[in-house]
């Protein structure tokens, strides 16, 4: 395995593991999960050399910090665990955005407990609260920080003004947010800020929730609960012709002899050094073959049918249903 350096000294694998899809039951499903078999995934990857896997409360919720929690015990040392916080909650309903020092304490203590273990390698503000000046949650998590419950900071889905606003008040290690090659907005100011700040980036739902990787061709492909018939973008509608990127990758992944997603892996591997994606996987076959992209090497060529068939803002429909759009670039 290949290594990459994000923000501020954090060593990581150049391929991260998503945890989110390993999630039993729950409230975001993407197919069936077994606890068993993401447990085995987690161990093969750490065999593979993959060292970084991102979790959050919001999985389950919390029941995906108590599945990596168990799967890492005796097998710590050399990982970095990424966790999330956004939320307030009762019981297991969250009620509200909540980017308060306060809360940002609560989930903090939560996860440790969750994940057994001592001190949080990268803890993520999930969403930006925007009833709360960004400066005062960077002071809250950074307060965390200096207590030795976590080492790094970062933000997700933030604005550019946002990333620049907290990078003056705590180093930010990362700014986790959705980017592949058919979701490039991030290339608009977003990465600059990010890069002006030494804050390394982290793509998640880098193979398009699934999609770019070429085994959905349509909705009938996906069980009757899966999350992903809620996305704009696998509508009736838009599928069709998302599927035009889809089969650009495919054309790519022919002349390398690999897969579709090592491609689009490859893609945003091939975007800068400070980039690390966090594919979602739950089976070790999907975790090993995401393992590859790193030693894929794109040409000039390659890269041009890409951008042929997928420019920035090209895509068809939006990330997100209207709720989900108005959480975004805050």
């Amino acid at each position: 395995m290949k290594y990459r350096t994000l923000g501020h000294g954090l060593k990581v694998s150049a391929i991260g593991i998503g945890c989110m899809p390993m999630i039993r039951g729950g409230n975001i499903i993407y197919g069936a999960a077994d606890d068993d078999v993401s447990t085995r995934t987690i161990h093969e990857a750490i065999d593979l050399g993959i060292t970084f896997f991102d979790t959050a409360e919001m999985y389950g919720p919390f029941s995906n910090e108590e599945l990596v929690g168990a799967a890492i015990k005796g097998k710590r040392d050399g990982l970095v665990i990424a966790t999330k916080f956004a939320m307030r909650w009762e019981g297991n309903n969250p009620v509200a955005v909540d980017g308060s020092p306060e809360n940002a304490r609560r989930a903090c203590e939560g996860s440790l407990k969750r994940l057994g273990i001592d001190t949080i390698d990268l803890f993520y503000q999930h969403r930006v609260d925007p009833d709360v000046p960004i400066e005062e949650t960077i002071g809250g998590m950074a307060e965390l920080v200096k207590e030795g419950k976590v080492r790094y900071l970062g933000l997700s889905e933030a604005a550019e003004e946002t990333v620049r606003r907290a990078a003056a008040v705590h180093p930010i290690a990362a700014l986790q947010t959705e980017y592949s090659v058919w979701e490039r907005d991030v290339e608009n100011g977003i990465l600059q800020a990010c890069r002006e700040n030494g804050i390394g980036f982290v793509p998640y739902s880098p193979l398009g929730r699934g999609l770019l990787a070429g085994g959905i061709r349509s909705l009938d492909d996906l069980a009757p609960d899966d999350w992903r018939r809620n996305d704009p973008r696998y509508s009736p509608e838009n599928m069709p012709k998302n599927l035009a990127i889809v089969d650009a990758i495919a054309t790519v992944a022919q002349r390398h002899g690999v897969s579709n997603a090592q491609i689009a892996l490859a893609w945003l591997l091939a975007q800068g050094d400070d980039i690390v994606p966090i594919p979602g996987v739950k089976r070790s076959e999907t975790m090993r073959d995401s393992a590859g992209a790193p030693d894929v090497t794109l040409t000039a060529d390659d890269l041009a049918t890409i951008a042929a068939a997928a420019p920035s803002g090209a895509t068809a429909g939006p990330r997100y249903a209207p709720a989900g759009m108005a959480r975004v670039k805050l």
